[in-house]
């Protein structure tokens, strides 16, 4: 080998690095502008009656928030059902969905997950896997007698999927999926869906290439912003750091997460959902092994899911249990 072949080959890494260091530096999420069909919906409720947040203590101290949405007396069926909300949201963006649910007897808790509402800063989180820590953390500082479902609505709903998946899917003997975002890569995703979201590509890219190579060292960066209107922005979270972002969703290798549910699993959506296409998520489970009943509510799109009265009545019926088909 010549001295220029010498040369050539040793400049290779350092190029590699440069566009490395590039992507980290300057390939973040770009700045979105609001969107109306997630924004404006939640002016029309009323949260008056949201109860006052309880707290749990995770494993490295942090104080976490949640709300107790207690079984109507009369209709208490013994199960208690685990809500986690959807992405940069906090617990009582599921109030209407949380109060129904408990109005048809079941106990109900609602968790701001980590990086959201009052549980820990907001965007951020310290590894990957601590998410779940924190779900585990809950149900054993705060224990229910009865059994128990997780549920969770679209990027909530992925990581609901994500947690059936794992090594402690026994915490729970049930798990609910609402309109749950699988991957951006799944055939159920609209053209267009993107307009929540801006993800800094390049970022995302090299993080996961360091990450692979055990440096996390740039986890902290953003690599996600939402289209949030400036009241929502004061509230919620605005963007999610690399950490946040790749553990509040499924693996990478959503497929397999489909196949490693072993818990009884439902899906429930709307059929008019604008993000995903409702009809054909129960495909997608089959191709993976795990075909799951999926139940679809007319007249309902993404975040109606959570708000319009026969929507949460719908999940109401399938998370009590009930087989029936929707009146």
């Amino acid at each position: 080998m010549n001295s220029r072949m010498i040369l050539a080959a040793a400049a290779v890494p350092a190029v590699l690095l440069a566009v490395l260091a590039g992507a980290i530096a300057f390939g973040g999420p770009a700045p979105i502008p609001p969107l109306a069909s997630i924004n404006e919906p939640f002016a029309r409720v009323d949260f008056s009656g949201v109860p006052a947040p309880r707290h749990y203590t995770a494993r490295d101290g942090t104080a976490m928030a949640w709300l107790r949405y207690p079984a109507a007396g009369n209709e208490a069926n013994g199960r208690r059902v685990v809500l986690v909300h959807g992405s940069s949201s906090r617990a009582r963006s599921m109030h209407v969905l949380a109060r129904a649910l408990a109005a048809s007897g079941l106990e109900v808790a609602v968790l701001d997950m980590r990086g959201h509402g009052d549980s820990g800063p907001r965007g951020h989180a310290a590894y990957i896997g601590q998410l779940e820590d924190d779900v585990e953390d809950f149900m054993r500082a705060v224990p229910h007698a009865g059994p128990s479902t997780l549920a969770g609505f679209s990027a909530g709903g992925g990581f609901v999927l994500r947690f059936a998946a794992g090594t402690r899917q026994a915490l729970f003997d049930r798990y609910l999926l609402l309109a749950p975002f699988l991957h951006h890569n799944a055939a159920i995703n609209k053209p267009g869906n993107s307009g929540w979201v801006s993800v800094g590509l390049p970022r995302a890219v090299a993080l996961t290439l360091l990450n692979t190579a055990g440096i996390a060292t740039f986890n902290h960066l953003p690599v996600v912003n939402f289209g949030l209107d400036g009241a929502a922005r004061e509230f919620l979270t605005p963007s999610y750091d690399f950490t946040l972002g790749t553990n509040f969703r499924p693996h990478d290798d959503y497929q397999r997460d489909i196949r490693n549910a072993k818990q009884p699993l439902r899906i429930v959506a709307g059929r008019d959902d604008e993000l995903f296409t409702a009809t054909g998520f129960a495909a997608v489970f089959e191709a993976a092994g795990q075909p799951v009943p999926v139940t679809l509510v007319d007249g309902t799109n993404h975040m109606g899911l959570m708000l319009q009265a026969a929507a949460v009545q719908a999940v109401a019926r399938v998370a009590r249990g009930d087989t029936a088909p929707l009146p």
